[in-house]
């Protein structure tokens, strides 16, 4: 109806509560914000700071951090390398070495050039461990080189011709003589060296295994055979003791100062003959002596 005016709308009284549907708004607004507030940062964010950090103070703590946490890249990258060297190299030592490469390549990244560290840091490690192993290396790289050449021969004619190769096979295949063939194994054969805990298999089937210290003969010395030296010398001793004065003088100059007979006649003022005299008579004394003693 025209001219009609519309009631006011009631006003709420004070102090009193808002409708359920506003109260709901007006916890889930700020429970938002809080939740973001708390969210938790990837590691991948965490890694990032460190970096940040590392590079822009060079903190111990942050730089050990890193190196804690790309240890594993040293220990697989000394697992490839050793697949190629001998027993006798400890993997332990290679990660090691590789350690410094580590150290190095956390040192010169740039992290803003957006690289990865990894693609960065493997070939300075693996670099680290192979100058350590050529700086240990006595042997000239040389020799190195024609030894795997040689191996290399050996195993492609074995694989071509499925049996063992002769050294004539090997030395055409290498484009040298046989006696060229036959230096370069004696160099290498002075250079090569072998752990003596290094397992061998043995037995028919190949299936036992000994160390190489197990296979070298024992030459110590057996202390009966010791014992029975130190009698017997005692005995001869004794023998020679109980020779006359002259006697004595001869087989002492003979046997113990290599003197020859006739040097012995010049000291004693004698012919060489009359020393050989001597020296027969000494001679069958001790070794009468020496029966009767046994």
């Amino acid at each position: 109806m025209a001219g009609a005016t519309r009631a006011p709308k009631p006003k709420a009284a004070k102090g009193a509560k808002p409708p359920a549907e506003g109260r709901r708004r007006a916890r889930a607004a700020p429970a938002a914000v809080a939740v973001a507030d708390v969210a938790p940062r990837g590691p991948g964010d965490e890694l990032a700071e460190l970096w940040r950090e590392f590079k822009r103070s060079g903190a111990a703590d942050a730089r050990e951090r890193l190196i804690l946490h790309y240890a594993p890249l040293v220990k697989y990258v000394a697992s490839r390398v050793a697949t190629g060297l001998p027993a006798s190299v400890e993997q332990a030592d290679l990660v090691s070495y590789g350690m410094f490469g580590l150290i190095d390549a956390l040192e010169k990244f740039e992290p803003a050039r957006g690289n990865k560290f990894e693609t960065y840091a493997i070939p300075r490690i693996k670099g680290a461990i192979i100058d350590e192993l050529r700086a240990m290396d006595w042997v000239p790289r040389s020799v190195r080189f024609k030894a795997r050449e040689i191996e290399k021969a050996y195993a492609d004619l074995e694989s071509i011709l499925k049996r063992a190769p002769t050294e004539q096979e090997v030395s055409a295949r290498l484009g040298v003589s046989v006696r060229e063939l036959h230096d370069v194994i004696t160099q290498i054969s002075f250079v090569s060296v072998l752990a003596l805990d290094e397992l061998l298999a043995v037995g028919s089937d190949r299936g036992e295994q000994v160390s190489l210290l197990d296979t070298l003969a024992d030459r110590g010395t057996d202390p009966t055979t010791g014992l029975e030296g130190q009698e017997t010398r005692g005995l001869l001793a004794a023998a020679i003791n109980s020779l006359s004065e002259r006697e004595k003088i001869v087989v002492t100059l003979y046997y113990f100062e290599g003197l020859t007979l006739a040097e012995i006649g010049e000291i004693l003022g004698v012919t060489e003959s009359r020393v050989c005299e001597i020296h027969t008579k000494a001679v069958n004394q001790l070794r009468l002596q020496l029966v009767e003693a046994e």
